[in-house]
């Protein structure tokens, strides 16, 4: 137990200070750039309360997949994780070597200030999957 709450100190430790001068710098950021749907992006996110999944690292950030572009500026977007998961609120799908994990039940809307880089594009058929589970899921 004791190496448990050293190795939370450590590492997980979290630093909502922190977050918040990120947040500001983000704030005041100019981006001139494109983006789709079907994009995977690492994006600035926060910190997470209690067992949302969240961020990676220390930039805050997550890879999410563009669901829908709704402006030049605006998306919604599901974030990803490398950790398998079966339930019906997950889709599971493989790109390349890994596999990832779409987190249908955290899906968001952000603005494009908060990407870093762009990873990859989702394959076609696995796009189609995720928003055939999100629509069945939501019942649209």
């Amino acid at each position: 137990m004791y190496l448990n709450n050293i190795f939370y100190q450590i590492f997980m430790e979290k630093d909502f200070n922190k977050w918040n001068e990120i947040k500001k710098e983000l704030e005041n950021k100019e981006l001139d750039l494109f983006f789709k749907q079907w994009d995977i992006w690492w994006i600035s996110i926060w910190l997470n309360i209690k067992n949302e999944s969240c961020w990676k690292w220390d930039f805050f950030r997550r890879p999410v997949l563009i669901l829908k572009k709704l402006s030049s500026d605006i998306f919604i977007w599901i974030p990803l994780s490398t950790k398998i998961k079966k339930w019906t609120w997950f889709v599971n799908y493989k790109h390349k070597w890994l596999i990832q994990t779409a987190l249908l039940y955290q899906i968001r809307m952000f603005n494009k200030v908060r990407f870093q880089r762009k990873i990859w594009e989702i394959d076609e058929k696995d796009f189609l999957e995720i928003k055939k589970r999100l629509k069945w899921l939501l019942n649209l």
